[in-house]
């Protein structure tokens, strides 16, 4: 190989090592800096919002109170005629009682007197020491009986209450109500009422409907069956008179549990039977608050113009005295 040609075969090497060295960075000023962390990675490692957090009441020996927060929307959905002065109470009103182990739970709705407002559900894990609320509070519906086949499947009935009770509906759980589902009774919005019900299994049972208005062919009562748990019904018999389930027996508590109200005290008592007394295992007051509207939520009235009265002679300008105080000089 000539002279020249090894030349060439070397600057060609130099030029190459140097187009594969990395380029220095100018802001860097010889310090070791880390890599520069891509979008996704800062993404990934952003500290994840904290889960809403559960109210939990705590049985102290007297009555809790269940806490409610009116808002504008409650007082003009629900008609109330609250005035800052004359606000309107809120009531709790108890329907069901059932203890399963340790585990208890209550059911029941919000109301101010005349109109029912949510619905309430209450459960306690640890034999009535403290409670919280599984699901989510509905708007004008109520509560009423519940059954549990066993230690982890249960039903809780429920259905809209306006001027007349409609779209009945069941709360199902399978871990012990942990955790509950809704499945509706129909497909469509209907006036009727669940009177009764009751599984003889986990998967089959009956279901009792009141109708409130008979149907064109006068048929008010009518007799649903499930296979599937409560997800969905089949209807079997529909009459004028009112129906039974055959075979069934009647929901509540045993015999040694009872839910008790007292006008005097304005509460509910849970109570369980201890040998011929019956011992108090926990209560909710009766008052749950009050509706009034938010002073500042009304908003003030714009100030007042006043604007200048009209003339209907002609307009005649006033005549301005000197600018400044005559001199008392001669």
């Amino acid at each position: 190989m000539s002279g020249i040609a090894c030349a060439m075969v070397f600057t060609y090497a130099l030029a190459q090592q140097r187009a594969e060295q990395p380029k220095k960075d100018p802001e860097a000023g010889g310090v070791f800096r880390l890599p520069r962390q891509t979008e996704g990675e800062i993404k990934a490692e952003a500290p994840k919002p904290e889960e809403p957090k559960t109210a939990v009441l705590q049985n102290q020996g007297k009555p809790m109170r269940v806490a409610f927060q009116c808002t504008e929307d409650d007082i003009t959905g629900f008609g109330m005629a609250c005035t800052a002065d004359d606000p309107c109470p809120v009531f709790v009103e108890l329907a069901g009682l059932q203890p399963l182990g340790a585990k208890i739970f209550v059911t029941g709705n919000l109301h101010n007197g005349s109109t029912t407002m949510y619905s309430l559900l209450l459960a306690s894990e640890d034999s009535g020491k403290t409670w919280t609320e599984p699901v989510e509070r509905q708007k004008g519906v109520g509560l009423e009986h519940m059954q549990f086949y066993d230690f982890e499947v249960g039903w809780i009935a429920g259905e809209s209450l306006g001027a007349m009770p409609r779209d009945p509906f069941f709360l199902l759980t399978t871990d012990g109500g942990k955790n509950w589902r809704k499945r509706p009774v129909f497909g469509e919005s209907r006036i009727s009422a669940i009177e009764q019900f009751y599984f003889e299994s986990k998967t089959r049972g009956n279901l009792l409907i009141d109708r409130v208005q008979g149907s064109e062919a006068g048929g008010r009562y009518e007799l649903y069956e499930t296979m599937t748990g409560g997800d969905t019904w089949m209807v079997r018999e529909v009459s004028s008179k009112p129906l039974q389930i055959k075979g069934a027996k009647p929901l509540g508590p045993p015999a040694d549990w009872r839910l008790r109200s007292d006008s005097g005290a304005k509460a509910h008592y849970i109570e369980k039977k201890s040998g011929p007394r019956w011992e108090p295992v926990a209560a909710f007051a009766v008052d749950a608050g009050s509706c009034k509207p938010d002073a500042t939520a009304i908003p003030e009235p714009p100030p007042v113009q006043e604007t200048p009265a009209e003339t209907s002679g002609p307009q005649v300008t006033p005549r301005r005295g000197p600018s400044q105080p005559p001199s008392l000089k001669k």
